[in-house]
């Protein structure tokens, strides 16, 4: 069972889409094997070094956090169902409302496409807050993913972290 990480009043909570098996079964986020996105977050600036999946709640150090929008593990996260994500909605506003982060990150278009019900999502910044935070959409790192290579990922997610420590 994957849980989150989060605290209160973040700067960023990083919102994968579901838990891989791997990370499901270790319990930590973004464990697997191939996944990019530990490497992402220290080559665009978030962290200083590159953080080990087991060592994923110090990220809490840095002003961020972590969840998922459906908390099923699966493979592949186009194994989830619309249904699914629906389910996850209010739950997932909820935990947004309490914890009340600076911007919520969405890691893939899947779940912001589902929760906000819009039919088309660009990369980054969301004209439209969700429960007060600020929205941006940024490519998932999962190693499925190999539309965007690693530079174009930093590339992406720099943009945010800029825009994260102007405000």
């Amino acid at each position: 069972m994957l849980t989150d990480i989060i605290s209160p009043q973040l700067n960023v909570i990083f919102c994968g889409i579901n838990p891989g098996l791997k990370s499901s079964n270790d319990g930590h986020h973004f464990s697997g094997r191939s996944n990019r996105f530990w490497k992402v977050l220290h080559q665009s600036g978030f962290t200083p070094h590159e953080i080990e999946a087991v060592n994923d709640t110090s990220l809490l150090d840095f002003g961020y956090g972590l969840t998922t929008a459906v908390a099923r593990a699966t493979s592949r996260a186009d194994e989830l169902s619309k249904e699914e994500f629906d389910e996850a909605l209010e739950s997932f506003k909820s935990k947004i409302s309490k914890y009340q982060p600076r911007y919520v990150a969405f890691l893939g278009k899947a779940a912001y496409k589902a929760f906000s019900k819009k039919k088309e999502i660009l990369w980054g910044e969301q004209p439209e807050d969700f429960c007060g935070a600020k929205i941006w959409v940024l490519p998932n790192t999962s190693g499925l993913n190999r539309g965007f290579s690693l530079e174009s990922l930093v590339t992406y997610y720099k943009e945010f972290y800029d825009s994260v420590h102007e405000s």
